[in-house]
Parts: structure tokens; C-alpha cells; sequence
């Protein structure tokens, strides 16, 4: 499973746009594009989402439950 850093920053780029850009187009700060791209632990769940809304996707707990009943 690719990481969220991955993620954003390979979609980011299939979409042509720069870190600066899809901040602005995201409606966050370019540090919030920075940080998720370096994978740094400290983010804002809510600045996250406003993100990956961009690609159709969020953030959203998970219990280990869940996890494990999908891995049987």
C-alpha cells in the first residue's frame, strides 16, 4: 500500500501542477502540501482531507478490527 506522501505527490504530478499550484488549488497553506509530500507525522487531519478531496479520496479512522476481519 503506498504511503499517503507517495500518494499525493504522484498525483499531484500526473496532474501537472506544482507544490505551490495545488495549494492554491487545494485552498491550504503551501506548507500543508509541503509537509504531507516529506511525510511528516505532524498534520492536521482536516488540512489532509481538503487535500485528498482534490483526488475523491479522505482520511478517516479505521479500527483494527476492521482491518484484520479484511485480511482473513
Amino acid at each position: 500500500m503506498k504511503g499517503l506522501a507517495s500518494f499525493v505527490k504522484e498525483k499531484r504530478k500526473l496532474a501537472g501542477l506544482t507544490q505551490e499550484e495545488f495549494a492554491e488549488r487545494a485552498g491550504v497553506a503551501l506548507t500543508v502540501i509541503r509537509k504531507i509530500e516529506q511525510g511528516k507525522e505532524t498534520l492536521n487531519l482536516s488540512s489532509v482531507n481538503q487535500v485528498l478531496l482534490m483526488f475523491g479520496s479522505i482520511l478517516a479512522p479505521v479500527s483494527t478490527r476492521e482491518i484484520e476481519m479484511e485480511a482473513s
